[in-house]
């Protein structure tokens, strides 16, 4: 019989010691380092698997001698998965979908196979819920009846040869982290496991030009679970976002070998599963009261989208030595940095104050030129007065206060412009990029903050805190 031994092997980034550390010692991260228990048995199989892939014909080319290839794609069926995946699946990719629980990874892949399904085989393999779980939901979702071919196991030497048997188009691994392989001894979810299946999965998706879609767990702070190299070893990463109390669920591509990263893919959950959003700014847009005080349109573009978001703030004074500065949807030290220019060069005192700031949907931007727009919602409500009616705003924010100039500024124009705002506030060295004469919508250059608060609040030179002149 093997002798069992022992060893530590960190979730994030997949060290591996014989000895349990507090603080994992290449990535420095605390309470990551997890006990596994494993054969020698297990690592002669490793050893085996490795001696065959090394003898392949491994023959260094030119690579002027590469023939170049067109990668060959279908749709899902869903336009914004397509928009997100780069136009659509690719034969052969490895697609890593990470998320919070019940967000909706599982409705949008069983949408996805019963889209494909009368063009495509495709094989949905459960490993965490029944046959009889997944029966209900596509009831409950689909007006007709699916016709899937679906599979409830966690064996990965079953699941192959499934695969292999079948030969199938895309396959669904409904999670990662609940599947496990004979030849290691650790438990489902370990650090070994996710390693070995990923690497074992890409193999056969290469080999057989197999399309492989897999789900993964998330860890308190987002991240997918398991070692960061299994983001390396897929294709695209895929991540859901959206507020837990929100019913709407952003798609985002964080690593995409076919196509941009940048695209958003925008849905509403209902009880007839995902439902795709056209218009993301309508929505967004839905609620907002342009005569409220601390609230400011931005137009932004996420890939090749525009959209217009609104930013809601709250400034509020506090007998606390330090005041809290709060941020939803942006980034908290660039809201800091944003407040600490809004001191130095509009005259706002706000170290007496506590500073909220909301971007309205459940929405996550991380471009710097919604700084503008966060500038002059926050200074509105610290004033007190309401933000110019139908204006949208774009521009990212210097530390000297300038107004520096944008990406994509024609299609921020045109979204404001198609959805009736009036005007449109703009880095003022972004007025010679202006190719197309919008006849609609006034467009304002401005070049710092000062300009910037000026055409967008009315006398706020004559006004003090809180509406007294």
């Amino acid at each position: 019989m093997a002798k069992l031994k022992t060893k530590y092997a960190c979730e994030n980034c997949g060290y591996e010691t014989s000895k349990w550390w507090g603080i994992c010692p290449r990535c420095s991260t605390a309470g990551t380092l997890k006990e596994e228990v494993y054969t020698q048995k297990s690592k002669t199989i490793e050893k085996q698997v490795e001696l065959i892939t090394l003898g392949e014909d491994v023959s260094p080319i030119k690579l002027s001698e590469v023939k170049g290839q067109e990668y060959v794609r279908f749709s899902t069926g869903i336009k914004e998965f397509d928009r997100v995946l780069g136009g659509g699946i690719v034969n052969g990719s490895l697609v890593l979908i990470g998320g919070d629980p019940g967000i909706g990874k599982s409705t949008i892949l069983l949408q996805l196979t019963n889209n494909i399904s009368d063009k495509k085989n495709v094989l949905y393999v459960s490993a965490e819920e029944s046959l009889e779980q997944i029966k209900l939901r596509a009831d409950r979702i689909f007006e007709e009846e699916a016709d899937l071919l679906i599979i409830a196991q966690t064996n990965l030497e079953i699941i192959e040869k499934q695969i292999l048997d079948i030969k199938p188009d895309v396959v669904i691994i409904d999670s990662i982290q609940t599947i496990s392989s004979t030849t290691l001894d650790s438990l489902p979810g370990s650090v070994s496991q996710v390693k070995d299946i990923a690497n074992r999965l890409m193999k056969i998706c290469k080999k057989e030009n197999v399309c492989c879609f897999i789900v993964g767990h998330v860890t308190k702070d987002g991240a997918i679970a398991g070692p960061r190299v299994l983001e390396h070893l897929v294709d695209t990463v895929l991540y859901f976002e959206g507020e837990k109390y929100n019913s709407y669920r952003m798609i985002r591509a964080v690593k995409n070998r076919f196509g941009s990263t940048n695209e958003l893919g925008v849905f509403e959950m209902t009880d007839k599963g995902l439902v795709e959003v056209d218009n993301p700014s309508k929505v967004l847009l839905s609620g907002s009261d342009s005569n409220e005080a601390g609230t400011a349109i931005v137009s932004c573009v996420e890939g090749t989208r525009p959209m217009l978001v609104e930013i809601q703030s709250l400034v509020i004074s506090t007998n606390f030595p330090s005041p809290r500065r709060t941020g939803t949807g942006i980034d908290y030290n660039r809201l800091n940095m944003l407040l600490a220019v809004l001191e130095k060069h509009a005259g706002i005192l706000i170290q007496n104050y506590d500073v909220y700031v909301n971007l309205t949907g459940g929405i996550k931007l991380n471009e710097p030129f919604i700084d503008l727009g966060v500038i002059i919602a926050v200074a509105s409500s610290y004033y007190n007065i309401p933000v110019k009616g139908l204006l949208a705003i774009c521009g990212e924010v210097g530390l000297t206060g300038e107004i520096r100039n944008v990406s994509f500024v024609q299609n921020r124009i045109n979204e404001a412009e198609k959805l009736g705002f009036e005007e449109i506030l703009i880095p003022y060295s972004n007025l010679k990029d202006i190719k197309l004469k919008n006849k609609n919508i006034k467009i304002t250059g401005v070049k710092n903050i000062k300009q910037a608060l000026d055409c967008s609040i009315s006398n706020v030179k004559k006004v003090k805190k809180g509406g007294e002149e």
